[in-house]
């Protein structure tokens, strides 16, 4: 007999993991910026460099681990309001047959690991993992959906991300356009 929540520790591992590759990253890029605004030798009146380090991935990971799990929310939510408006199945079969998916954002999560010394490597590896995931969802969930149920379970989840990250974009640029209009030399 299979145990059901045998992949249940993986999405877990996996944020964790993307977390602390990101967090790695941004490490070395503050470190280097720090360094050449002439901050960094006054931090090391107080820190050790190995202090320091840690501190600043604590802070990066922990900021990316909250990003990511909150994606996770997001995306699985979307997810499955789009099973409840598309499937006709009611004893949530279609649940239990995508979570070997999981699999997808741990190998992927693992594959970021060699990728730490660069953000395009990272950011790379992050969407080819997203894209794989995606694929290998609707494949298994279009065994449980008719063809218009399937096709309408990609666009639902495809419109959704692509207005959620405008609505994103905007607001960053929104509050980036007024900070730099506040700044005295902005005027």
């Amino acid at each position: 007999m299979k145990n059901p929540y045998l992949y249940g520790y993986l999405p877990l591992f996996s944020v964790i993991l993307f977390s602390l590759t990101f967090g790695i990253y941004l490490v070395g890029e503050s470190l280097a910026f720090l360094t050449s605004i002439g901050v960094y030798a006054g931090m090391r009146e107080f820190l050790t460099d190995l202090e320091l380090r840690l501190l600043l991935l604590s802070v990066f990971a922990l900021c990316f681990f909250m990003l990511f799990s909150a994606l996770k929310l997001i995306g699985e939510t979307i997810h499955e309001v789009g099973m409840l408006f598309f499937s006709k199945h009611n004893n949530g079969e279609m649940i239990s047959a995508a979570r070997g998916g999981y699999l997808i954002f741990f190998f992927g999560a693992l594959l970021s690991v060699f990728g730490i010394q660069s953000i395009l490597i990272l950011l790379s590896i992050f969407v080819v993992t997203i894209f794989s995931y995606f694929i290998y969802n609707i494949y298994k969930m279009s065994q449980f959906l008719s063809l218009g149920g399937t096709v309408g379970l990609i666009f639902f989840e495809i419109l959704f991300w692509a207005i959620f990250i405008t609505f994103i974009c905007y607001v960053v640029l929104k509050l980036y356009n007024g900070v730099l209009a506040s700044l005295p030399f902005g005027n």
